[in-house]
């Protein structure tokens, strides 16, 4: 038996994940990591904190297992996408990361806009200029920050730097390096075009490669670190929604997931790259090697219902404390009392600004139709049906794109609640399924490595193996046809209310 170790590094912590070739969790072991907000809307972490927690967790999931590191036989990686890592000749790092919520590079986009033209900005890297990608940051840095832009010899993100400490290898996979809007996605390699006209220069930028392509071998130094023996190879390994994607067997046309974590995204793998002009929906190379995958993001979905949990519903915080649940499980309860449509009130869950499809930072939240008769019960359902009207409009941008979507997969926090998978089920009419495991990004990464071990010929092969459905829920159809009406009306609601929130942002 062969082993498999996938590494998650996310922005709270490091996941360290150890399987089987069947892709059986045999130990998994997390160690978390400090969040620095120097300024207002600024966010940033340091890389050093991402090694030790990587080398600290797999140390640990080797000894737990009590597995023979000779018989691990690869390592796959998956993380935050977009981090700013700037190394200088030694390979030190010259200052924190600014990773992937920071929001300080406004000026930044505006000047890529400028330089490179934003019709052709799309046309190239398939996404307009946002502030959480990549190449902002690198902007920021080399226009207030010059004297550490010039020291700097070389370019990562968060997984990579990792990969670079377990091998000594500056290496990146397409899927990940998408996200730095430095690419030519249509070509799947760096672009020339955007680096010239940016004034960084390629060599600044880590090795491409595809996701389950061997990217390097663990060294002495790692391997007394980690306990992984010398010479295991490491794959690219992905972007987390890619690892998580391929965590989920959405590796071929006609396969999505979408997420409902603090944030809330719908994904689709598709073969042929297609580009919204409009950038509404980002186009990223996936981790399927010559394919792409298309995304919609809602910036605030789980975290819709978590603010209303924490500011309207403590009564229902407390009866589950005495309970002993969750407090998800009693305000599910307590949706299911209403009616479709929440008793004829939508909610509008723009809490942090929108992405898809609006992309409107001023973009606010706001319950519509709100009045005496209306319950705890039917905000709360309100705010679950608002998230899943959003991310039908994901799901419409992605048809407008021309991509397959006939079965979808449901992950994160909230695709834990029977209720909200079945909301999204009716709201999209189609059925909505979760998988057996629950490792996401780390099993997706591990997958990538068995391929790149060897262990299966491909990603897809590898994933048919792997990856098992837990259960499915269908949808109704005279519920899609009542959920339609109030959809309906949603989807005008932003029109309505766009120069409101506009006005109201520079009050």
């Amino acid at each position: 038996m062969k082993y498999i170790v996938g590494i998650d590094i996310g922005t709270s912590g490091t996941k360290t994940v150890l399987f089987d070739e069947c892709g059986k969790k045999i130990a998994s072991h997390t160690v978390e990591y400090p969040l620095y907000q120097p300024k207002n809307g600024w966010a940033e972490q340091e890389p050093a904190d991402w090694w030790r927690a990587s080398y600290e967790s797999c140390k640990a999931v080797i000894t737990e297992s009590g597995v023979s590191p000779a018989d691990i036989a690869g390592v796959g990686l998956s993380g935050q996408m977009h981090g700013l890592v700037m190394l200088d000749e030694n390979g030190d790092v010259l200052r924190r990361s600014i990773i992937w919520c920071d929001g300080r590079t406004g000026e930044e986009c505006e000047l890529i806009k400028e330089l490179i033209g934003h019709d052709r900005l799309i046309e190239i890297t398939a996404n307009p200029a946002l502030t959480g990608f990549t190449a902002s940051k690198i902007m920021w840095v080399k226009r207030h920050e010059p004297e550490i832009f010039d020291k700097c010899k070389k370019i990562l993100l968060p997984k990579d730097y990792v990969r670079f400490m377990l091998t000594g290898e500056a290496a990146t996979d397409v899927s990940d390096a998408s996200g730095m809007q430095l690419m030519n996605i249509g070509k799947r390699c760096w672009s020339e075009e955007v680096c010239e006209k940016l004034g960084i220069d390629t060599s600044l930028l880590a090795k491409l490669y595809e996701s389950p392509e061997v990217s390097g071998y663990v060294t002495e130094e790692a391997s007394r670190l980690t306990g992984l023996a010398v010479g295991t190879p490491v794959v690219a390994g992905a972007g987390d929604n890619a690892a998580a994607a391929v965590g989920m067997g959405v590796v071929c046309d006609g396969k999505a997931f979408t997420t409902i974590g603090t944030s809330g995204v719908v994904f689709a793998h598709t073969d042929k790259m297609s580009i919204d002009p409009a950038g509404r929906a980002h186009t990223f190379c996936c981790a399927v090697p010559g394919c792409w995958h298309v995304m919609g993001v809602t910036q605030a979905a789980g975290l819709s219902l978590r603010w209303l949990r924490d500011t309207v519903c403590s009564d229902e915080v407390e009866k589950a404390e005495e309970s002993g649940v969750d407090p998800y499980v009693i305000m599910d309860s307590e949706a299911e009392k209403s009616t479709i449509g929440a008793s004829k009130l939508l909610f509008l869950p723009y809490l942090m600004g929108e992405r898809t499809p609006h992309l409107d930072p001023n973009a606010r939240g706001a319950f519509v139709g709100l009045s005496a008769i209306h319950t705890r019960g039917d905000m709360i359902r309100a705010v679950m049906e608002g998230v899943c009207y959003s991310q039908a409009d994901s799901l419409s941008v992605l048809r407008e794109m021309n991509t397959d979507v006939s079965s979808m997969l449901v992950c994160g926090g909230g695709g834990k609640s029977p209720l909200w998978r079945q909301m999204l089920s009716d709201v999209y009419g189609i059925p909505c399924s979760r998988i057996e495991s629950d490792e996401g990004p780390a099993l997706g990464a591990a997958i990538l490595a068995m391929v790149g071990a060897g262990i299966y010929p491909s990603v897809e092969e590898a994933c048919d193996a792997v990856v098992k459905l837990r259960d499915t829920v269908e949808p109704d159809g005279e519920r899609h046809k009542q959920y339609e009406c109030y959809y309906d009306i949603y989807k005008k609601l932003y029109s309505h209310l766009k120069e409101d929130f506009a006005t109201m942002a520079k009050l």
